[in-house]
């Protein structure tokens, strides 16, 4: 018996949706213009935008250059990756309005650590193959940390 060409091509269709669906998920995306929407979000997401940015600033006057911003997995979300020199930086920026409670630089825990070290393994490969010619470079882990209106940056902040 013949197959039902509109079943047919349904299940095509069906197909190809799982497949698109499949490639969004695991496909980083960066924002291209290199820094996230302020307008879009709740009042601590733009607040924590606005951190992000200032952090980027701040690196980026330091001599790193900034490859990727908000890359997100089920593991977790890198805030910002940079090269400085010929070794790979994965960020985590961190704001509080004040030091209370250990500040903001406190807060990056070991459950933290563990969910960036994993979101890290996810994309290390793709950056690698787009931005260090497939050559695994050495990697670190750095935080961000913004109290109040200092900003502290903590270079290889923990270790894999």
């Amino acid at each position: 018996m013949p197959i039902d060409p509109y079943a047919r091509a349904q299940a095509a269709q069906d197909l190809a949706r799982r497949r698109r669906a499949r490639r969004a998920a695991v496909r980083p995306r960066p924002d291209p213009r290199g820094q996230a929407d302020p307008a879009g979000g709740s009042p601590s997401q733009r607040r924590g935008h606005a951190a992000e940015t200032q952090a980027a600033r701040h690196l980026a006057g330091c001599g790193l250059r900034i490859l990727a911003r908000n890359l997100r997995c089920k593991a977790g979300e890198i805030d910002l990756v940079a090269r400085h020199g010929p070794t790979l930086v994965f960020v985590e920026v961190r704001q509080r309005s004040g030091r209370r409670h250990g500040g903001a630089a406190a807060s990056v825990n070991r459950d933290k650590q563990a969910r960036l070290t994993l979101a890290a393994a996810f994309f290390l490969p793709r950056i690698v193959r787009v931005h260090f010619q497939g050559r695994p470079p050495p990697c670190r882990f750095d935080v961000v940390a913004l109290d109040g209106r200092r900003i502290e940056w903590i270079r290889a902040a923990f270790g894999t």
